[in-house]
């Protein structure tokens, strides 16, 4: 008979096998009525799922971030059948649960509009009032195509037989008069989804991804606990929109796209001011943490690729030539061409370790339906580097590598980082031996210095495992940027090599790190983090000096001078138009300071200042005015 272990250590005895709401029932009545699902021995299950045997279980409610994905889940179930019975005839595919919300794809002959969203919605909620069991059955393979090859659910028919093996049964979820094919788990019953759901828009998809097959139609939704995470959610898809960097992009001068040259960013001259700006600062942590630029070529030959790894692994997403007979590829990455800089010269132990950094320029052939601006892009410079050490210096090059990056993220005004381990893939180069280290390192590193972090079990790269960096923005979105990744195995397979002090030949461990990752995607974040109002020092014009008539014109151009000489950013306007008209477009081109000239100023020797925000500063003088500005350039306010 079943010996229950409950999350908080204590134990149940049972005399017979019983069903996990039966379980929730005798712990008491508040949690079965909570009760949505469940995890057995880790694995998640409905609440009928019957527990046998001594097994560790808890109970699933609303509060469990395990939640949201059977919300999710279900959302997409109910809003499937919300479609078939206000548009019968149309065929339903796949329906997973995603981040924030969840989709279904469609086949239908009449396209979806915004009316119907309307009504689908409406009828989701009519399906959550009917409360609807929802049950599991299990057909046999042949018999569950016979089901579905009789609704004409040819897509079904389609899954079935690629998906489930012969002779294996099939795990068929109903409500009401509805089902579908699906694995589980679900809710007890439509009712529990509550109404903390939403219908987000209709888009196109190809059946599975293949440009080759039929195209579909997919309708997004989000789901949440309750109709308050709803509104949350929602509020922040309102800020996301007015923060689009592609929008504020152009809006602020910065760059653009065209079709010419697709995921490949045109800069433009405020843009690129803030591009090196941000390049600028990332030089100066080059310097004071001991790095030596560098730079390689942009194609490679295709042998030293092979050799690498990346050929097998990355050739799709490669851009290749060809001359005089040999294939070469644009570089995806800049790793095998600093393994060359190290092969130039004989190393000793002394020399390391060796910390190679470049600004790398890398093309990646990334389908367009995923390219998105900045944060996705064909064409963007990796803020690369690589660290060639020996086993011994390992732990103290990722310590202070965590340092840097933490600094770094800091000072661009993120203090909410959240870090990962991720480790050994299935599909991966090196002995076990070597990856037991890397691991070990990493993990070592991250708990030396006290720091939190979640494990990721086969998130590794081929060739190691990795620390990876989230930044979470102003609007509670998160970005992952940063990695530092131990590599035992490339520097062996491209012949790196350096003599240890007993004289003997070792290969170096190279440490592959990137801070801001690709510089396009975070000078994206940050315009998107900032709402485009960049701090001053980012600020690609930090101060705008306007005059209120022509008599101040002379007055402006000197202070203008003033204080361009001392090294700051500034513009003047000098045009023949109202005062509040250039206010209003300065403060909306987000310049942090405006300052005006009048007849007063021109005679104190000042101007009247005010920011972007709207707030009077108060007259100063030219001197004072870039004594301020200067302390918060030097101190990245």
């Amino acid at each position: 008979m079943p010996l229950i272990r409950l999350p908080d250590g204590s134990e149940r005895h049972f005399d017979q096998p019983l069903s996990l709401h039966s379980i929730a029932e005798d712990i008491g009545p508040g949690l079965a009525k909570a009760a949505l699902a469940g995890r057995v021995n880790g694995r998640e299950v409905d609440l009928n799922f019957v527990v046998s045997e001594d097994a560790e279980v808890a109970i699933i409610t609303r509060r469990d971030e395990d939640a949201l994905e059977l919300l999710r889940h279900d959302a997409a179930h109910v809003m499937a059948q919300a479609v078939q019975e206000l548009y019968p005839g149309t065929q339903v595919t796949i329906g997973p649960a995603i981040e924030n919300g969840f989709y279904y794809d469609f086949d239908r002959a009449q396209p979806f509009t915004p009316e119907d969203l309307g009504a689908i919605e409406q009828r989701m909620k009519e399906i959550v009032k009917r409360d609807l069991p929802i049950q599991r059955e299990v057909l046999e393979r042949e018999e569950a195509k016979r089901v579905f090859g009789e609704l004409g659910e040819t897509y079904k028919v389609e899954i079935i037989d690629d998906i489930i093996p012969a002779g294996e049964e099939v795990s068929i979820y109903r409500q009401g008069d509805w089902f579908d094919v699906c694995r589980g788990p679900h809710l007890p019953s439509t009712g529990k989804l509550g109404d903390g759901f939403k219908l987000t828009k209709v888009a196109g998809a190809y059946w599975r991804g293949d440009s080759r097959n039929p195209m579909l139609q997919r309708i997004y939704g989000t789901a949440w606990r309750d109709k308050k995470e709803l509104k949350a959610y929602l509020h922040r898809l309102e800020e996301a929109e007015k923060r689009d960097h592609r929008k504020l992009g152009r809006q602020l001068d910065l760059f653009h796209f065209q079709d010419e040259a697709p995921g490949m960013a045109f800069w433009h001259h405020k843009g690129r001011t803030v591009y090196r700006l941000v390049e600028q600062y990332m030089r100066e942590k080059l310097d004071e943490y001991g790095y030596e630029e560098v730079e390689t070529p942009q194609v490679l030959d295709r042998s030293l690729w092979e050799r690498s790894g990346h050929w097998e692994k990355f050739a799709d997403d490669m851009f290749t030539t060809q001359l005089d007979e040999r294939d070469y590829a644009i570089k995806p990455m800049n790793c095998p061409g600093h393994i060359q800089l190290y092969n130039q010269g004989l190393r000793s132990y002394r020399d390391l370790p060796l910390k190679l950094a470049e600004f790398g320029v890398v093309h990646r052939s990334e389908p367009s339906g995923t390219l998105h601006g900045l944060m996705r892009a064909r064409r963007f410079t990796q803020d690369d580097a690589h660290v060639f050490c020996t086993e011994d210096q390992l732990q103290t090059e990722v310590a202070t590598l965590i340092d840097m990056v933490f600094e770094t993220y800091r000072d661009f005004g993120f203090d909410q980082i959240e870090l990962a381990l991720s480790l050994r893939p299935e599909k991966r180069v090196g002995s076990d031996e070597l990856w037991d280290k890397g691991e070990a390192a990493l993990d070592r590193s991250l708990r030396d210095k006290g720091l939190e972090f979640r494990v990721q079990p086969g998130e590794g790269a081929f060739y190691g495992p990795k620390i990876e960096f989230t930044l979470r923005d102003s609007i509670g979105r998160t970005w992952q940027c940063g990695t530092i990744q131990v590599d035992f195995s490339m520097p062996g397979r491209l012949g790196a090599h350096y003599i240890a002090e007993d004289n003997s030949k070792q290969t170096p461990v190279m440490i592959h790190r990137a801070i801001l990752g690709s510089m396009e995607r975070f000078i994206g974040i940050l315009i998107e983090h900032y709402a485009g109002a960049l701090p001053v020092w980012l600020a690609p014009v930090q101060a705008v000096i306007m005059n209120i008539t022509d008599r101040q014109a002379e007055a402006v151009t000197a202070a203008a001078k003033t204080l361009h000489d001392k090294g700051f950013r500034v513009i003047t306007d000098l045009r023949n138009e109202k005062i509040g008209f250039k206010i209003r477009e300065h403060t909306l081109q987000k310049i942090p300071y405006l300052l005006v000239v009048g007849d007063r100023e021109v005679e104190s020797g000042g101007c009247a200042v005010r920011d972007r925000n709207g707030q009077d500063l108060g007259s100063l003088s030219i001197d004072a005015f870039a004594e301020q500005l200067a302390s918060e350039v030097h101190e990245r306010r």
